[in-house]
Parts: C-alpha cells; sequence; structure tokens
C-alpha cells in the first residue's frame, strides 16, 4: 500500500513535466511563426541580446502560467 501512494505523485509529476515541456516547444513554435525573421540566426549567429531577453521573458511568463495552472 505504501509504494500505491508514493508511485500516484511521482507519475504525476512526469505527467505535468510531459506537459509543461509539450507547451514550451509548442510556444516556442507559434513565436518562430508569427516572427518575420528566424530566431535562431538572429539569437545565434548575429548576437540579438534584446531578443534573447524577450523570447526569455515569454518562457518565464509562461511557465508561472503553467505553474499556476497545475497548482
Amino acid at each position: 500500500m505504501a509504494s500505491e501512494l508514493a508511485l500516484a505523485p511521482i507519475a504525476s509529476s512526469i505527467i505535468y513535466s510531459i506537459i509543461g515541456i509539450v507547451v514550451f516547444l509548442g510556444a516556442y513554435w507559434i513565436i518562430d511563426k508569427l516572427t518575420p525573421f528566424s530566431l535562431r540566426k538572429e539569437i545565434e549567429e548575429d548576437q540579438n541580446t534584446a531578443l534573447a531577453i524577450i523570447i526569455g521573458s515569454c518562457f518565464i511568463a509562461l511557465a508561472i502560467i503553467i505553474s499556476a495552472a497545475i497548482t
């Protein structure tokens, strides 16, 4: 019985982690499609720090929303 109780939180954590990763990938894909330029080229090759900060802040905001929805 103790093993059943310990397994449920682990399973739910794994499921929520997978859902969060899928949402992050979906959000990145949407942002990438909405911008008229290549995000990867701008951040990696052109060293556009401002764009990297904006994308990072979008992911932090999305993480806060996902966290609030899960709890």
